[in-house]
């Protein structure tokens, strides 16, 4: 993946792939021909599994990994709103990728939006273990999800996903997804961002943004303040709606009240 060279972080670093200091926008894609869908091979030693009942706490180990969340308070809270009195439903649309000792180290789940009048089917929570990436899991678990939507009938597919992502939207895109319409007109400047981060060609009618522009810099402020006071700093997250930053280091994952 190409990122223009001036693309740094205001503290010298480059984008992460689930990078809390760009700009939250969020951006819906959609694909039109489900039909067209295809798995695709997963590297040796890895297989496929699906769910069972207690797969939760993996679900959100995996997220957490993935930098989704800090705490795991934040991946119950995720999975009570979206999948808390669906489990039922699951076995037939959240996959895993396991290793040959049984981990599960990635989760995507083929689903639903019950607000999306258009019937489309939605990918959700596409995740891969911290460590486990660059491994070449990514595209065959997103295929195996989309072919599932395939399989079962969706006349179109949508996946919800953010700039902060950025690494992740560009692989939506290379699945053939383009900008949801009425998403790209309320939250054009996401796309500049994405444009400018990942140059891809899906997204050719789009000026990309300054790179001043990529960059939330009162998170940016509270990035630098934790750093300074933790060394060992892995990452945070901020829950503007809820007034909560939550941040992991070496010794233990942490919330703080920023009203």
């Amino acid at each position: 993946m190409k990122i223009f060279p001036a693309v740094r972080h205001p503290l010298g670093r480059l984008p992460d792939n689930n990078d809390s200091a760009l700009k939250y926008y969020e951006l819906i894609l959609e694909n039109n021909h489900p039909e067209a869908f295809r798995p695709l091979p997963l590297p040796e030693g890895f297989h496929f599994s699906t769910f069972q009942p207690g797969d939760e706490e993996e679900w959100i180990a995996i997220e957490t990994s993935a930098r989704e969340f800090v705490t795991r308070r934040e991946g119950l809270e995720a999975w009570q709103h979206y999948y808390g009195g669906r489990e039922e439903e699951l076995p037939g649309r959240m996959y895993f990728v396991e290793t040959e000792t049984g981990e599960k180290v990635a989760t995507a789940t083929a689903y639903y939006e019950p607000e999306d009048l258009s019937g489309a089917g939605w990918l959700h929570w596409v995740a891969v273990r911290r460590e486990y990436q660059g491994r070449g899991l990514a595209r065959p678990l997103i295929a195996q999800a989309l072919y599932r939507l395939a399989q079962l009938h969706y006349p179109s597919v949508k996946i919800p996903t953010q700039t902060n992502t950025w690494l992740a939207a560009s692989i939506y895109l290379d699945f053939g997804f383009h900008p949801f319409g009425p998403n790209l007109e309320r939250n054009l400047e996401g796309y500049r961002i994405l444009k400018t981060l990942t140059s891809h060609p899906a997204l050719h009618d789009i000026e990309p943004a300054s790179p001043g522009d990529l960059w939330d810099m009162e998170n940016v402020r509270l990035e630098e303040k934790l750093r300074m006071e933790h060394p060992d700093l892995i990452h945070y997250k901020v829950w503007k709606d809820k007034g909560i930053l939550s941040y992991l280091t070496e010794e233990d994952a942490f919330e703080k009240d920023i009203g």
